[in-house]
């Protein structure tokens, strides 16, 4: 009795994991598709910011903006990494992909300061060398433009004022449901070479150098459009890195249902096995002393 009240216990226990997961699959599952419509929707406005960029930067020349490439302050360099993981656990090697790809980066770079978005990205560069200048986090929940313009204002600032010389964001890109990878892309300085190669790695057409006229002017018209794209791979990259997320945690528990499942039956099998036993010992028994009264 006391093996079938163990086995009872157990099973009651995954019956109720396997609740948990199948319903955090169905939030995952819906958050997904709302995060691939809401990055469908804004990917247009943020790909014409990204050609006008090209454009201007490609057919206006060398112009003084402290968006390009400037001298070194103090003669110390110095690179920010915007490093986006979640907010929850639960979402398989999610996020152990994102620290493997910041580690192998700021191996390569020179003296590596981290922008930390997201709790477990803090809870695990808190204990790296690596100095971490800020942390923002939106508790689960789908990021907004305010969120993108927030972080955006940041970096540009502490750029602006020579905290540091370059910046790259680290999110994971979501090439199906099936394969996320991480990716590394740099923020600032701006390049012609990089933003072509952006616009052609999301399936854009090559860009010519073409002239334009710019009114009023054209220093006027790039440091408008600089920070509105900024912004607009800042929120590119939160959206996607969240649905992500969604597809990586949609995947975990798929997988830790079946797991339970498969469990369960086990333990189901053990449980009739020693209930039937049980119940042909006391047939026996009572077969037993059914005799032994006759006799």
């Amino acid at each position: 009795m006391a093996n079938l009240r163990d086995l009872q216990l157990r099973m009651r226990a995954i019956r109720q994991t396997l609740q948990v997961t199948k319903a955090m699959n169905l939030i995952s599952t819906a958050k997904l598709r709302k995060g691939r419509r809401i990055l469908e929707d804004t990917e247009p406005f943020f790909t014409r910011i990204q050609k006008s960029m090209y454009d201007i930067i490609s057919g206006a020349g060398m112009m003084q903006s402290d968006f390009f490439s400037r001298p070194v302050r103090n003669n110390t360099f110095h690179t920010a990494v915007v490093v986006v993981t979640s907010d929850k656990g639960l979402a398989g090697g999610y996020n152990a992909n994102i620290f493997r790809q910041v580690n192998q980066l700021c191996s390569r770079l020179t003296n590596p300061l981290l922008i930390l978005v997201g709790s477990i990205g803090y809870r695990y560069f808190a204990h790296a060398s690596h100095l971490i200048l800020e942390n923002f986090s939106f508790k689960s929940r789908m990021p907004d433009m305010e969120d993108a313009r927030g972080i955006a204002d940041y970096i540009i600032s502490q750029y602006v004022w020579g905290m540091f010389d370059e910046v790259h964001i680290v999110y994971t890109h979501m090439y199906s449901t099936i394969k996320l990878l991480p990716t590394d892309l740099q923020l600032l300085p701006l390049s012609a070479k990089k933003i072509q190669e952006e616009i052609a790695r999301h399936g854009g057409q090559k860009r010519v150098e073409l002239q334009f006229e710019y009114l009023p002017s054209e220093q006027a018209v790039f440091d408008t459009l600089a920070p509105l794209y900024i912004k607009g791979l800042i929120y590119s990259a939160l959206v996607e890195a969240y649905v992500s997320e969604q597809s990586a945690r949609m995947a975990a528990m798929d997988e830790a249902s079946k797991n339970a499942e498969e469990m369960l039956a086990s333990l189901q099998l053990s449980y009739n096995r020693i209930r039937q036993t049980g119940i042909t010992q006391e047939v026996s028994e009572i077969i037993s002393g059914s005799a032994a009264l006759s006799e």
